[in-house]
């Protein structure tokens, strides 16, 4: 699935409208087609491991339930306004995978997933904004968007435990998307989208884009997991001071060292962060293969010339380690790869399939770390995915 270039500049986007303003884009694509059925995402949301949502509407009552769903719960909606949501459908649909692939032109680690949503006629979620930047695909059907001025946290909004709509939402564009076309919304613009007509299926690649007080609390909780408790306060060279009430300089200069040294490393936290960053949105689901492969299966398969797949709910990323090559990430894990092995390394972060070379095949480091990402489910091939 491919965006025509001369309908999308990804540089002027980049320098114009990212986290800047809004951008409707009429159907870029070289060729659209949609690439999930309705039926199918019903299906995904009866599955008990998949994140889905139903928002309904009756008159000015807004209503929220959590999957999975039955297909005679969809049955009972009647006339209502309604929109299902399903969460990180690209991790299951392959199809629905390659619609990331040409937003590629932003890095691999600041996106999150693909939101799949069916709308019956007049059902939407209301008047919101997001605190992260979304492309809202039209896949089937018709949607109205319209988007108001930027939000804060302090913006009024409706009262409800699980849904947070905006009070007073006042649109300043209002667009018709048809299938193919496309709207980028920065974080903190309003929004609000309505379908026009049945069969209304909207693809939303999401963003991810961590608070302060996230990396911070994180971070902190990993470290103290890794400190001493012996590691105390200490002040040898201590002398009598005039007034025993008062805490001098000099100590809470060695108290707040005490914290900056740990906090003030950045090597440390660069491999704290690639490893949470990398981590899968939904951890406790196992992709690891029935039967572990062997590294002498592997060498045979891979010099057939069988392509390896990334699986799309695995993260890849990396960063430069200097002379010593590079550190890779993989769902929470880093690797350590040595510079003769950096281009096969960063081939696997950037590509979604990749076929090894012979020079890597008769490589034992290089078979052990491909084995170790089969084997916990990042990687697969693409016959075993196929059948």
């Amino acid at each position: 699935m491919l965006i025509n270039s001369a309908k999308f500049d990804a540089d002027n986007f980049l320098r114009e409208y990212w986290q800047k303003k809004p951008l409707l884009i009429k159907n870029p694509w070289n060729s659209w087609s949609n690439p999930l059925e309705p039926d199918e995402l019903a299906g995904l949301a009866g599955e008990e491991q998949i994140e889905s949502r139903l928002i309904t509407k009756t008159g000015n009552i807004w209503g929220l339930e959590h999957g999975p769903f039955s297909a005679a719960h969809f049955q009972r909606l009647d006339k209502k306004q309604w929109t299902l949501l399903v969460q990180a459908v690209d991790h299951s649909v392959p199809e629905v995978a390659a619609v990331i692939a040409p937003f590629r032109f932003i890095p691999n680690w600041r996106i999150d997933d693909v939101m799949v949503s069916y709308a019956s006629d007049g059902g939407g979620v209301g008047p919101h904004f997001d605190q992260y930047d979304v492309f809202l695909v039209q896949g089937l059907g018709k949607r109205r968007w319209q988007i108001g001025e930027r939000r804060t946290d302090q913006s009024a909004l409706i009262p409800h435990d699980d849904l947070r709509l905006l009070a007073d939402f006042e649109a300043t564009d209002e667009w018709l998307l048809e299938p193919g076309d496309m709207l980028y919304v920065p974080p903190g613009i309003s929004h609000n989208g309505v379908a026009v007509g049945e069969d209304c299926m909207t693809y939303s690649i999401g963003f991810r884009a961590p608070t302060r007080k996230e990396l911070i609390g994180y971070w902190m909780d990993d470290l103290l997991v890794a400190m001493d408790d012996d590691d105390h306060f200490a002040d040898p060279d201590l002398h009598r001071q005039e007034n025993p009430g008062q805490i001098r300089a000099e100590a809470i200069a060695r108290l707040h060292e005490m914290i900056t040294d740990k906090t003030g490393d950045r090597d440390a936290f660069m491999r704290w962060f690639g490893t949470y960053n990398s981590t899968r949105k939904y951890p406790e689901l196992d992709w690891s293969p029935e039967k572990p492969i062997e590294i002498a299966e592997l060498r045979k398969l891979l010099s057939s010339g069988v392509p390896l797949l990334r699986n799309p709910a695995s993260r890849f990323s990396y960063v430069e380690a200097g002379d010593a090559g590079i550190l890779l990430f993989v769902d929470g894990v880093s690797f350590e790869i040595p510079v003769e092995l950096v281009s096969f390394a960063k081939d696997l972060c950037s590509r979604d399939s990749i076929t090894i070379h012979t020079d890597l095949i008769d490589s034992d480091f290089a078979m052990l770390q491909l084995a170790t990402l089969y084997n916990s489910g990042s990687l697969m091939f693409a016959e075993i995915e196929t059948d």
